[in-house]
């Protein structure tokens, strides 16, 4: 049907988050098609952010030089610091504009069935940075979910002791939600967490 080259495109385009094998045929068609404006300025951004894009040394952040453009900022505020499970959490607190302080990637959760200890993770960096006489809140934005709340959990633990104070983001009803459609846990945690109205 297509040749080798077309069939290993869609094989890449395929293997990207989101995108089924049609999406893929759909991508991969509309990029041969329009080869001048989108296939070749594709490749030429592809290898540019291959070669820049550096993975922070403080915060874990992807950005084109290190420490990143957060870590760098004197206005961001250095004694609060949001630990997230990835760079993709980081970008959607930030598309916000709400947190003006500094971020921890961990770059995953704390999954004894799944073989991910403490080790695995970058945990040390964390717990090294809140010892800074600066930090004062820790904030966790990690998932809801038993993993995300075990890795919270370790965390807090090993911050005992310190002049710290662990917070957690809250849970429950989102804004515009119907009750209706909202599952049991999500209605559970927003009764757990109510306050005066």
């Amino acid at each position: 049907m297509a040749g080798a080259e077309i069939e290993a495109l869609i094989r890449q385009l395929s293997k990207m988050p989101g995108l089924g094998p049609r999406s893929a045929r759909r991508i991969a068609l509309a990029l041969i098609k329009r080869r001048e404006t989108l296939l070749d300025p594709l490749v030429q951004t592809l290898q540019a952010a291959a070669a820049a894009v550096k993975i922070c040394s403080t915060c874990g952040n992807f950005d084109s030089r290190n420490p990143c453009s957060i870590c760098a900022d004197p206005r961001r505020d250095q004694s609060l610091i949001c630990v997230v499970e990835d760079v993709a959490d980081l970008w959607a607190l930030e598309r916000t504009a709400a947190f003006r302080g500094r971020y921890h990637v961990t770059g995953g959760l704390l999954s004894p069935l799944d073989g991910v200890g403490p080790t695995d993770l970058k945990l040390d960096r964390l717990i090294g940075r809140a010892a800074a006489s600066e930090v004062r809140e820790i904030i966790m934005a990690l998932s809801a979910t038993v993993d995300g709340q075990t890795t919270a959990h370790y965390i807090a633990e090993r911050l005992q002791g310190t002049n710290t104070v662990v917070s957690g983001l809250a849970h429950g009803m989102p804004i515009g939600g119907e009750l209706d459609y909202l599952d049991d846990g999500t209605i559970s945690a927003a009764l757990k967490a109510r306050r005066p109205v």
